[in-house]
């Protein structure tokens, strides 16, 4: 450039980007005919070439809650709900008129009088094809031809109906496009679901689960987006950002802005979370994952003179990530805050300066204080059973010798979430604990891959399992049941009685009394749920629901039955002096007391109190049970079935909330079902568990990236003595 002409260029490009509109072009270098080049310049974030613009970059471009940032196509959800032929032809190795297809609607096609029949059968003379062909042996282009259609290609349909006979020109739209049209035109919230059930969620093809525009993941720092920083491991993700390469102007600005990051990335690693990705979907974190991050909010918020409350904090954490967790707690403390903790974790028991102990028993046996003061105080009271546990004056005992197994199912190439391709071989008819530290891969290995097939081979669920190649060894066992903590039933009207299946036996007996017959009452008339029996007033719920606006529902006893549920006629009807009111209202101790000599009642409330349930009512609403007290309902169910010998029972963390003389029981229980030949696999932290499990199976040696691997596996002698694993290291105290 010459010297001097920097006004008159700068004038110049001022008024050509002035008339153009924000674009100017410049010949450089003599222009093309002297070997130059064109130079383009925009004024706008715009490119001149291809007309592509982007908006200017806020904090709301990067927000997927906000149309400026989210996809178009998903709405900023990164998935879509779609229909999955896996589920709608679980089995490909029937024919059509055999049942292959099983999506609503579409089961008419085994009938030969039905529409969808006929539009099949036209199909079949069009295409020559045979409906009685197993599904997988029918060329691939007719298999495709059933599942996205005929391409507007019409066929002749023949069909004898109600009207006479016709013969109708249909162009078939496939399988996959005739049940979207249905689960679009339905009114029926019912017939929605349970479309929803034969969909999956699949990766949106716009971001592919990126939630974002294009735009705002072009942004990258130090070559990573938004996405990709997000989905870093918390214990990866501080590394990089302490190690930030930046150039001085950025660091002026974000420096305030990384401190606060930084932090509250060390507060996360320091209570056991580093295994947690930052863009991991809130639904999927337990709930003492979920207390442990607005814990790791609290301690950076840094304040003083705090009270604060936390229920079991230590729920689903390995021992080694616990003792993280008491360093946190106890530096919370040292600022000078005050800690409640409500917990049956030993160690956190230990950590504490003073302790309470509520007791004696559990329900109506409960609710003194037994002890209070010191770890010392607790263990020396003879009344109180947490100290009797801590001091050794009862303890859960190593069983002498472990159960040999009678046989083996393999998982092969498991691959799920942070799963290294590997192969896992469980015992059965033994007891195995699933161990790791937390994040390690324990729920995506047996609830994901070896829950899910065992569903969908044995019991025929509808499930698609974790990644995984095979498993083998299934033709050993008959069915698989996941013991869990999801409610027994969401409304007041479910209750353990009529979960374990008592109830009915119940009825049958107040149906079989003479009051009964001599007024000509059925079992039906014992009923809640039914006209009949019930009090009319609240349809049988015992309570009346108040509609409030702006305030919480009001809840309110029926001042007709005054919350008894039945009519006066039928609670005249007694058994030994006691309504069926009365009966639903005793607890599962008065109830085993007054059902003795009916053998069949007092078996199914026997396993209730064997399970530790002796407390609870048995007409109690099962929206008043806790998560733990509804797993041992399920549990007391099993138990009171009739073995086969061939069944696996899957337990997710089974002690959840429960103390130590629970935990024995619970053991116990376990021991029982593996005794009958049962499988049982159970994922726990518990060492009490573990150290009686038949057979130990540790996933680790980390979490998240680091995990997904088995590093020992044995019986808890054996994995005691291996180097690598942290269970190891804890377990080999209780041995």
């Amino acid at each position: 450039m010459k010297p001097g002409i920097e006004k008159r260029l700068t004038d110049s490009l001022e008024t050509v980007l002035h008339l153009a509109e924000g674009l100017a072009l410049a010949e450089v270098n003599g222009g093309v005919e002297n070997g130059g080049e064109i130079l383009s310049f925009s004024q706008s974030f715009s490119c001149p070439d291809c007309g592509i613009s982007i908006e200017e970059i806020e904090p709301r471009s990067f927000s997927f809650n906000n149309p400026f940032g989210a996809c178009p196509d998903c709405y900023g959800l990164g998935y879509k709900m779609e229909f999955d032929i896996d589920l709608m032809i679980p089995d490909r190795s029937l024919s059509i008129m055999d049942g292959a297809i099983v999506v609503t609607g579409w089961q008419s096609c085994t009938e030969k009088s039905s529409f969808t029949r006929a539009i099949l059968d036209a199909l079949a003379e069009e295409y020559h094809f045979d409906l009685a062909t197993p599904f997988q042996e029918l060329p691939q282009e007719i298999q495709d031809m059933l599942i996205y259609g005929t391409d507007g290609r019409e066929v002749k349909v023949h069909y004898k109906g109600q009207r006479g006979v016709g013969v109708y020109d249909v162009a078939f739209e496939g399988l996959i496009k005739n049940v979207e049209r249905r689960y679009r035109e339905t009114g029926s919230e019912t017939m929605k679901q349970e479309y929803e059930s034969f969909m999956r969620i699949t990766p949106c093809k716009t971001c592919h689960g990126q939630r974002l525009k294009k735009s705002a993941l072009a942004v990258t720092i130090n070559g990573k987006n938004i996405y990709e920083l997000t989905n870093l491991s918390i214990g990866d993700l501080l590394p990089f950002m302490e190690q930030l390469q930046l150039t001085e102007q950025q660091e002026l600005i974000g420096h305030q802005i990384l401190k606060e990051i930084r932090a509250r990335l060390r507060f996360l690693v320091d209570v056991g979370l580093e295994y947690l990705s930052l863009a991991r979907a809130t639904g999927t974190l337990s709930g003492g994952e979920a207390q442990r991050i607005r814990l790791a909010t609290q301690i950076g918020s840094g304040l003083v003179g705090v009270a604060y409350i936390l229920d079991e904090p230590s729920i689903g954490l390995h021992q080694r990530d616990n003792d993280k967790l008491l360093a946190t707690l106890e530096h919370l403390r040292d600022l000078g805050n005050t800690l409640i903790v409500v917990e049956h974790d030993e160690d956190t028991m230990r950590a504490a300066d003073f302790i309470v102990d509520v007791g004696p028993g559990a329900g109506e046996h409960g609710g003194n204080i037994v002890a209070s003061g010191t770890i010392e105080d607790l263990t020396s009271c003879e009344a109180s059973v947490t100290g009797a546990y801590l001091s050794g004056r009862i303890q859960i005992p190593v069983p002498k010798t472990r159960r040999t197994p009678s046989g083996w199912i393999e998982v092969k190439g498991a691959q799920e979430n942070n799963l290294k391709k590997i192969n896992v071989r469980f015992p059965l008819g033994v007891m195995t604990c699933v161990t790791g530290v937390s994040g390690s891969g324990k729920s995506s290995l047996v609830n994901e891959i070896l829950y899910k097939r065992l569903a969908r081979d044995l019991n025929h669920a509808r499930v698609i399992p974790g990644k995984h190649t095979d498993v083998l060894g299934l033709e050993q066992l008959d069915k698989v049941i996941s013991i869990d903590q999801s409610p027994i039933g969401r409304t007041p009207r479910s209750n353990p009685a009529t979960y374990t299946g008592v109830f009915d036996q119940i009825r049958d007996l107040f149906a079989a009394t003479p009051d009964a017959k001599a007024r000509g009452y059925k079992k039906g008339r014992f009923s809640f749920n039914v006209k009949g029996g019930r009090c009319e007033a609240c349809s049988g719920d015992g309570i009346l629901k108040i509609e409030m606006h702006f305030l919480p529902d009001v809840y309110v006893p029926c001042e007709v039955c005054k919350g008894k549920r039945y009519n006066r006629e039928t609670l005249e009807v007694k058994y030994k002096g006691k309504s069926i009111y009365d009966v639903l209202n005793m607890t599962v101790e008065e109830a085993m007391e007054f059902f003795r000599h009916i053998p069949s009642i007092y078996r199914k409330i026997e396993t209730l109190n064997d399970v530790g349930l002796s407390y609870i009512r048995l007409g109690q609403p099962s929206t008043e049970l806790s998560g733990g007290e509804a797993q041992r309902v399920k549990l007391a169910t099993e138990l009171s079935r009739r073995s086969t010998g061939k069944t696996v029972y899957i337990l997710d963390e089974p002690t959840t909330g429960l103390h130590f003389a629970d935990v024995h029981k619970l053991i116990e229980i376990l021991h029982r079902l593996a005794d009958g030949g049962n499988t049982v696999i159970v994922i726990e932290h518990n060492l009490d568990v573990i150290k009686t499990a038949d057979y130990i199976i540790d996933i680790g040696p980390e979490g998240g990236d680091k995990g997904g691997t088995v590093i020992a596996q044995g019986t808890p002698e054996e994995v005691a003595e291996s180097p690598v694993s942290y269970t190891g290291k804890y377990i080999a105290k209780y041995l």
